[in-house]
């Protein structure tokens, strides 16, 4: 490939969102393949295209904050909205769910999404050179492919992150299992479904799945779900995803996986309760056993040691605030660096990248304090900010005040079904400045974004104080809180 010396060209590994914000670009006809070290030259012509959106499920570390999972995740809402039916005077008996419908409306939706990237690929004249690349020796940064050479001024590594999966020998029978991006390619509804792991993803999908009528069971290492989250959320989400009918396995882990001439696997387990004797189990006939016990960097082969690219032991991509790696003239943003693995914490990362080497703008970089996240469980969780945990460490107990609340939302008040909403402010200082804020309940998700900028901006419990409540709503709790 002739070498070009333009300094507005850029050439990156991934077609993840992380490269599509800082070159412009919105490539998408390799759908489902986008955490694999793929090659995309472009150059960068303009400001206006820098944008993202992400079209399929793979090119995300949440699945279920992809276009695919926030369906599913929207049509399990809508089966919970359904039991409420009767509540509000609706007479809907029999209703019925059917997977295949939906799983072909999400589809044929994402299809249409790649189609609309893939020809803004080809108005923005993009070379994307398809296949496996590596850095090569030579003097000059290169990147090979299928045997031809590649090279710009500017190279980024965004290759994205996978799904861990233990191997047969750790866990006997575990590749019988699926990842979360398998979930997606569900044909039908499971019946019985294992799914292992404590984190945002697996209590998304247990959600789901419960919700929509699958057996489901949640294998934990300990006690609690998300237990990097502020302990409210953890206990609380713990307790709702067993008040919605996912069966908590508490202190269990898999020993072994078999699979019955019937085609459904056994998962046995031991339970571990501190205190008391281990004890074994089995859960029988299971036909959806999904592991969601941690993600992995897409760093593997890239031969980053040629190039003096520099990785923590975990495989992570090292890079400084500006996102610059060990090697001048390589970049690296996403999940790749594993730092705050969420989608639109590449985007932004990638636009102040791009926003550095081609707008001179050489202060620009991402400020990876206070960046607000959902987890999309049943109800939804917002948080942002310091833990109370992390607060009391950083500023000490005496400088900590806490508000906090539980209510049932408005929505609940008619309807046979409860669900509680719980919310905490964690305020530093005399100021009481809002240092974290963390919430779980019907609309949350929504409530986070507004108050994620207030928070942002240095926001007091005064400041909160002094907002007209809007009434009757949930965010209203916010800024009344004593």
């Amino acid at each position: 490939y002739p070498l070009s010396r333009n300094s507005r060209e850029v050439l990156a590994q991934g077609v993840g969102r992380g490269n599509r914000a800082s070159e412009g670009i919105e490539p998408s006809g390799c759908h489902g393949l986008s955490c694999v070290p793929w090659v995309l030259r472009a150059e960068v012509r303009n400001q206006e295209a820098w944008s993202g959106f992400s079209q399929n499920q793979s090119s995300l570390p949440e699945p279920t904050c992809s276009l695919h999972g926030q369906v599913m995740w929207n049509t399990a809402v809508h089966a919970e909205f359904v039991h409420d039916h009767a509540d509000y005077g609706f007479e809907t008996p029999g209703v019925k769910f059917n997977w295949r419908t939906i799983k072909d409306k999400r589809d044929a939706y994402v299809r249409r999404l790649n189609d609309i990237y893939e020809n803004n690929v080809k108005k923005a004249h993009i070379d994307i050179i398809r296949g496996y690349g590596k850095f090569t020796a030579d003097p000059e940064p290169t990147i090979e492919v299928e045997g031809k050479k590649y090279t710009a001024p500017h190279i980024l590594i965004a290759t994205g992150g996978r799904p861990a999966v233990p191997s047969d020998s750790e866990i006997p029978g575990a590749s019988l299992g699926m990842t979360s991006d398998g979930f997606f390619d569900l044909e039908e509804l499971p019946r019985r479904s294992v799914i292992v792991g404590a984190g945002y993803i697996a209590v998304e999908i247990a959600g789901i799945l419960s919700t929509l009528g699958s057996k489901s069971s949640l294998l934990i290492r300990q006690d609690k779900v998300l237990r990097t989250f502020d302990s409210l959320i953890s206990s609380n989400c713990t307790q709702e995803l067993e008040n919605t009918g996912v069966d908590v396995w508490k202190h269990t882990q898999v020993k072994r996986v078999t699979k019955s001439p019937r085609g459904l696997l056994d998962v046995m387990v031991t339970s571990a309760v501190p205190g008391h004797k281990p004890t074994e189990g089995v859960i029988r006939d299971v036909d959806c056993l999904l592991w969601a016990v941690g993600r992995e960097p897409n760093s593997e082969g890239l031969c980053l040691d040629r190039v003096g690219v520099q990785v923590d032991p975990k495989g992570h991509v090292v890079v400084d605030e500006y996102q610059n790696t060990t090697r001048r003239g390589i970049y690296a943003v996403g999940d790749v660096c594993g730092r705050a693995l969420l989608t639109p914490v590449a985007i932004a990362a990638g636009r102040k990248l791009a926003h550095r080497l081609f707008e001179g703008k050489q202060d620009s970089r991402l400020d990876y304090e206070n960046i607000p996240t959902v987890v999309f469980s049943h109800p939804p969780i917002g948080t942002v900010g310091l833990t109370e945990e992390e607060a009391v460490a950083a500023h000490g107990r005496d400088n900590i005040k806490i508000y906090s609340t539980s209510f049932t939302p408005l929505y609940h008040a008619v309807t046979q079904r409860k669900v509680k909403c719980v919310m905490k402010l964690v305020c530093a200082g005399k100021e009481e400045k809002v240092v974290g804020l963390h919430m779980q309940g019907l609309g949350c998700d929504e409530i986070l974004q507004g108050f994620a900028v207030a928070i942002k901006m240095g926001a007091t419990k005064a400041d909160l104080d002094n907002t007209v409540a809007i009434h009757p709503t949930s965010a209203e709790e916010l800024v009344t809180l004593r």
